[in-house]
């Protein structure tokens, strides 16, 4: 009955935008890193890529709504890797780091990022260059072996901001780890 009640109560915070597209992501066995599969459901009239553009520009999967257009720009990015830092705080660190190395002018903010089944943060970028960043890190936890990340760049003026952070949000609260690789479907192998 509690997990009935858990589902209704994603459902009804996912709400009807969250009703698109199966999001499917793999990764074999990396040394003593499990196999592993990310799942979840992209807002409706997006679409759902683990293969093709995201394998091109070296992501696990992107999720864009339109014509893929290359550009970084309203485009929901999900990255997977072999954990190596020792908690998910140090990652959101390193990231920050990594961020003012490249932009010692920008800005930036770390918020708790509520999710049902795995510890969740992210950090939120002002940029000099007026496109700001929103990366929520996520752990599956320590038996996983990975961490993986959900981020979208946007113009700083972008008018539509809210809804497209709240459309990034609701995916994140979808997301599912499960141990195991998944086979793809035959279209989306290389």
């Amino acid at each position: 009955m509690r997990r009935w009640l858990l589902l209704a109560l994603l459902l009804l915070l996912a709400g009807p935008a969250c009703a698109g597209q199966s999001i499917l992501a793999s990764g074999a066995r990396d040394g003593a890193t499990p196999a592993w599969t990310i799942t979840g459901v992209g807002p409706e009239g997006w679409t759902a890529d683990c293969c093709t553009y995201a394998r091109a520009i070296g992501v696990d999967a992107v999720v864009y709504r339109g014509e893929w257009t290359g550009e970084p720009q309203r485009v929901m990015v999900l990255n997977v890797w072999p954990a190596k830092l020792p908690t998910l705080e140090a990652e959101l660190a390193a990231d920050r780091t990594r961020y003012h190395q490249h932009d010692p002018a920008g800005r930036d903010t770390t918020l708790a990022i509520a999710h049902p089944r795995m510890h969740c943060a992210a950090n939120v970028y002002e940029g000099s260059d007026h496109l700001d960043d929103m990366v929520v890190f996520c752990d599956p936890g320590q038996a996983s072996g990975v961490r993986l990340s959900w981020s979208m760049t946007l113009a700083a003026n972008e008018p539509q901001r809210r809804a497209l952070l709240d459309a990034l949000l609701r995916v994140v609260a979808g997301t599912t780890y499960r141990r195991g690789a998944t086979a793809l479907p035959a279209t989306a192998r290389p």
